[in-house]
């Protein structure tokens, strides 16, 4: 099984990424979201994963930044 993890800030932006997108991904895939507004300390996560915007999804080591909601800086303020 194909582990992912979604990351996202609770913005209409990564609400309506994660609506559109996770419906369109394998019943394979298991998928983490996280919202770092409420899991702040995954931040650090989502930093070692190469994420440097949200919306954003992580596959098997591979990045894929889905329009820009807000950058990683933004949310540690």
């Amino acid at each position: 099984m194909t582990k992912a993890v979604f990351y996202h800030a609770g913005c209409p932006v990564c609400v309506s990424a994660e609506q559109q997108l996770l419906g369109l991904l394998s019943q394979d895939v298991q998928v983490d979201v996280v919202h770092l507004g409420e899991k702040p300390a995954r931040i650090a996560e989502a930093e070692k994963a190469g994420v440097q915007s949200v919306p954003a999804l992580v596959v098997d080591g591979q990045v894929l930044h889905i329009n820009y909601g807000a950058a990683l800086a933004d949310l540690k303020a």
